[in-house]
């Protein structure tokens, strides 16, 4: 029978996804709506999920129809699913369930305790819990690394951005050194000689909520296919047809909750419009993470912070808000432009975002290779932020290195993909600029279909059927170049 073995994996993996899809909402509720005695309850239940979820994907028959699927008569599209299977299966047998079971437990404890311990500045108690995610992690990271041969951190990168490596992170983020600081301290001296009034607030949580409700209205975001929630850190999950965003809300600053909305609009506009057709197969799965960030800080940075973008926006800041000086146009705009050395990377502006982003990825590469101890991390993170951005965090652990969710939950490995994906985005929408000659009119006067158009032509639609590498090339003419956020920045910001 013409491709059985192949459809027999299609069958599993589509199995796969409907566990995936109940693990993601159990997720989603547990950072949104659980009440805190729920926490190992829940914890437990995910981590039987994993289990379970592994156990099929490991399945010795798995690796006989994988063998044989490679000999039937498949199209592109197949090929390119059975090349992301095989990559998950690769990447499954290299761990014992128990592994898997343990890390999920001891991820979910640390992330449960970071909600009460990051508020009390609390690292002792926070370090207890990390300490154990550290050491299930470091033991995933040998397994992986002994059967890939490569570094333990590398063979975890490799699961968020396949193909990449520290050795090429290293040159990309060498190269950001050379320049970044000298930038960054042009800009702040710039801005020094420029008064910029900042809104007054209080504004309140409700009209916040709306204006972000209608933001996301004006981004295209389907409300039939998603909602808007609050969590401790933003996030965007779910599935793609059933999306979740979160941000949280200060009643003092307008600007965090909305450009965090926008963010997490951008990804999830890429679920979104992942390829329909094909949805429940790893094919279906956005491409890897450094291309979900760089959807996420194409609607935050590239479009969000333009002033074209700006000026649209404002009208609808004063509707909720009334008229003060903060909100006359130009202002506006400098407000929402402005940069400055601060102590939270989800709150940094994209020139000083960069260096936040770098020291995480020397932390953590230190860490899982056994470099450094969780012991080393705060004297370590200070002794960075007083390099990058002039900035101390000694005994400042809750807005230090205790801000982020990531590690609590084992995902390390993931910070690089933040800058990578600026430098993404910075080159995709070099790319649609020229494509899309009227692109800035268009931006301000609320038209994005064109836009929009473009990245599902270019990224959406194409979910895994291309490599990283591929997909950039395709929809831009080159391979990766940082060149083009350098150019980005300087335009925008000197």
């Amino acid at each position: 029978m013409e491709k059985q073995n192949y459809n027999h994996l299609t069958r599993t993996f589509q199995r796969l996804s409907r566990f995936g899809h109940l693990s993601a909402i159990a997720g989603w509720d547990m950072f949104t709506n659980m009440p805190p005695n729920g926490s190992t309850a829940r914890g437990e239940a995910l981590a039987e999920l994993s289990v379970l979820q592994h156990q099929i994907l490991t399945d010795k028959k798995i690796a006989t129809l994988l063998q044989a699927a490679v000999q039937e008569d498949l199209n592109d599209v197949e090929r390119a699913n059975l090349r992301e299977m095989t990559r998950q299966y690769q990447e499954a047998i290299l761990l014992p369930a128990s592994l898997v079971e343990e890390k999920s437990l001891v991820g979910t404890r640390c992330e449960h305790g970071w909600r009460t311990q990051r508020p009390a500045n609390d690292w002792q108690g926070f370090a207890a819990n990390l300490k154990d995610v550290v050491r299930v992690c470091r033991e995933e990271a040998k397994l992986r690394a002994d059967a890939k041969g490569k570094s333990r951190y590398d063979a975890l990168l490799d699961i968020y951005e396949p193909g990449m490596s520290s050795a090429k992170l290293d040159v990309l983020f060498g190269d950001l050194r050379s320049w970044l600081p000298e930038l960054l301290q042009k800009v702040v001296d710039k801005q020094a000689k420029e008064s910029v009034i900042t809104p007054a607030g209080p504004f309140a949580t409700h009209d916040q909520r709306e204006l972000g409700l209608e933001t996301m209205k004006l981004l295209g975001f389907n409300f039939n296919g998603g909602r808007l929630d609050v969590s401790a850190h933003p996030f965007c999950g779910g599935v793609p047809e059933d999306v979740r965003i979160t941000t949280r809300y200060d009643e003092s600053d307008l600007v965090s909750a909305l450009f965090g909305v926008i963010h997490e609009t951008g990804h999830a506009r890429y679920e979104q419009n992942l390829p329909r057709e094909w949805l429940g197969q790893p094919v279906a799965l956005a491409r890897s993470t450094a291309i979900h960030e760089s959807q996420s800080l194409f609607f935050e940075m590239q479009l969000g912070r333009s002033k074209e973008f700006l000026k649209l926006l404002l009208p609808k800041v004063i509707a909720r808000f009334g008229k003060q000086p903060a909100f006359e146009a130009s202002n506006f705009i400098a407000v929402n432009q402005r940069v400055e050395r601060g102590f939270i990377r989800v709150d940094a502006d994209e020139v000083s975002y960069p260096a936040h982003v770098v020291l995480r990825y020397e932390i953590e590469r230190a860490l899982i290779d056994g470099d450094i101890e969780v012991e080393d991390i705060p004297a370590l993170w200070d002794e960075k932020m007083q390099h990058w951005l002039g900035l101390s965090t000694k005994d400042n652990f809750r807005n230090g290195c205790m801000q982020d969710i990531h590690w609590t939950d084992g995902a390390f490995g993931y910070f690089p993909s933040y800058t990578l994906g600026a430098m993404y985005a910075a080159q995709l929408f070099n790319a649609a600029k020229l494509a899309l000659p009227q692109l800035e009119a268009d931006i301000a006067e609320g038209n994005f279909s064109a836009l929009f158009d473009w990245l599902r032509q270019n990224i959406w639609q194409h979910g895994s059927r291309f490599t990283t590498s591929e997909l950039i090339t395709n929809a831009t003419g080159e391979d990766l170049n940082p060149l083009y956020f350098r150019k980005h920045l300087e335009a925008r910001y000197l």
